[in-house]
């Protein structure tokens, strides 16, 4: 199985506090809808985000190689306020180009180098549409702040209104299935003009709600950029004359693991697997160098070493570890990875009936090319 990133190549956010004001540098992207003391009108958030089309062609035609893949949106909350226990948000393509800029929220004076609520583009220049739209394209404003953005809701007969629903229980972070679109981005049935997101219509623009959400951008100085996940089906399991582990009392490690990767391309990396207390056997070799196989349902996950965070978590349909006539292997796309970070591989694996998670020290790091 394969997963694979790409990391947006602009980003911002847009706000009817401050209607001609851009944020394409802020660290931060918000959504929300609340409140204020100083207007008798609801206020909005809205953030817009756009991966190289490019790059999306690339992993489809050249990686995957056929349109069996799933594709996310996903971004890092950074911090949460007067959150009610369930609301939604939702994702849609941008219908009309925009400038990223080089402003921030609160600047003094008004950074006007980019996209704001008001306009696509720098210095005030061409408006979001507002009304008049083509097929299958909306927007949404109010009177006092028109503008906002206007975004497809269709395309070649699917929808592309798409949305993710939280509530008290479940973490904040977003995590949306954009498939559909990215399909008609790869086609060029609308162009790509990345995504807005938004709250649900009953948060936006309500007096009585203080709903403010906070993720990190592109700009951020952490770990925790957006990016668009590719994840698809590349397994494949050839076992030859290895025999596969009957017990969990194994040894695994990575058989060409380096210390240092660059930031670019794909690595196959293979697996030593090896029974600690092997069976006596009448045999001219070590019976403790027999290399063997771990099953079927086998992954591989992969953790920040800093942070013990998961990375790329253990997923049974995108991680499984393939096998053939050398050994068990997997692939990493190194270019997913934040360049200059130390990562933890872990081994899950349901042998003679139980679920093991080995963890054999294999740390490497990943380093900027040039």
């Amino acid at each position: 199985m394969a997963v694979y990133r790409i990391f947006p190549e602009k980003d911002t956010f847009i706000y009817t506090e401050s209607a001609l004001a851009n944020t394409g540098r802020d660290a931060i992207l918000e959504i929300g809808g609340y409140n204020t003391a100083t207007t008798a009108n609801g206020q909005t958030r809205r953030a817009l985000i756009q991966f190289s089309t490019s790059e999306i062609r690339d992993v489809v035609s050249n990686k995957v190689g056929s349109l069996n893949f799933t594709s996310s949106l996903n971004l890092y909350v950074a911090n949460t306020g007067n959150i009610p226990i369930d609301y939604t948000i939702l994702a849609h393509p941008v219908a009309q180009p925009w400038d990223e800029g080089t402003g921030k929220a609160g600047d003094t004076p008004t950074d006007k180098t980019g996209c704001s609520w008001t306009y696509t583009k720098a210095s005030e220049t061409t408006a979001w549409t507002t009304s008049g739209f083509g097929t299958n394209i909306t927007g949404s404003s109010t009177t006092a702040y028109p503008g906002g953005g206007s975004w497809y809701t269709g395309s070649s007969g699917n929808s592309m209104a798409f949305s993710q629903s939280f509530s008290k229980t479940t973490d904040h972070d977003i995590n949306i299935d954009v498939r559909d679109a990215i399909v008609e981005y790869n086609a060029a049935f609308i162009p790509n003009y990345g995504f807005i997101l938004k709250l649900s219509d009953e948060l936006e623009f309500n007096l009585s709600s203080s709903l403010k959400l906070q993720y990190f951008s592109s700009d951020t100085n952490t770990i925790y950029p957006p990016y668009l996940e590719f994840k698809w089906d590349d397994f494949s399991y050839s076992t030859g004359s290895l025999q596969t582990v009957s017990t969990s009392e194994i040894d695994v490690n990575i058989r060409n693991r380096r210390e240092k990767y660059i930031n670019e391309g794909k690595n196959r990396f293979r697996l030593s697997v090896k029974d600690l207390y092997p069976t006596r056997t009448f045999t001219t070799s070590s019976i403790y160098s027999t290399n063997k196989i771990l099953p079927t349902a086998s992954y591989w996950g992969l953790r920040d070493e800093n942070t013990e965070e998961m990375v790329v978590d253990f997923d049974t349909l995108h991680t499984k570890i393939s096998a053939d006539s050398t050994s068990n292997y997997f692939d990493i796309y190194m270019n997913g990875l934040q360049p200059e970070r130390y990562y933890r591989l872990l081994i899950k694996s349901e042998i003679d009936g139980s679920t093991n998670v080995i963890d054999g020290d294999m740390v490497f790091k990943v380093v900027r090319n040039g």
